[in-house]
């Protein structure tokens, strides 16, 4: 599709880091209690992307907010693309990804589904394909579940596999 620039917004739940009273914190948002507040902070998604794929180096930018939610997180990713497209061409090719090269990595989602149903979910992501959205023929919304827990512990399975394996 071509990326050309995005941003995102993750819904993430919220983490160690947070007070779960108000208290005292390097980030004043992160100071007020993490169990009763919706709080905007920072995110090093949108870099660490890059690192992985460098041809978005740049190209992507994002906050977080963090909410009083144990587990399950969800990202808003809109992107201006090159290629003119619409909603059910850009969650074909999620579809192909995730039965290719991603599978047991990303899924699509077809049911409407709230965060508590992608708990412990092996896939890194899940596309809500109902909620794709295409603007005019060049801004993509896309929006993706994870279980920020679950599904990390299951990529680093994956890696001890592939090292345990291999040397």
């Amino acid at each position: 599709f071509g990326i050309i620039k995005g941003t995102m917004t993750t819904t993430h739940s919220y983490t160690g880091d947070q007070r779960l009273l108000d208290a005292s914190h390097r980030d004043l948002r992160r100071a007020r209690a993490a169990a009763l507040n919706i709080v905007p902070t920072s995110t090093g998604a949108a870099k660490a992307v890059a690192l992985v794929l460098p041809s978005l180096k740049g190209k992507l930018n994002g906050i977080a907010l963090r909410v009083p939610t144990p587990n399950v997180s969800v990202v808003d990713l809109v992107v201006q693309v090159s290629k003119k497209t619409f909603a059910e061409e850009v969650n074909a090719a999620f579809r192909e990804s995730a039965d290719g090269e991603l599978k047991g990595i990303l899924s699509v989602c077809d049911e409407p589904l709230v965060s508590v149903d992608f708990r412990c979910s092996d896939v890194s992501s899940t596309v809500d394909s109902s909620l794709t959205l295409v603007m005019g023929d060049d801004m993509v919304k896309v929006i993706a579940w994870y279980d920020n827990e679950w599904g990390y512990s299951q990529r680093v399975v994956d890696l001890a596999d592939i090292v345990a394996n291999n040397w």
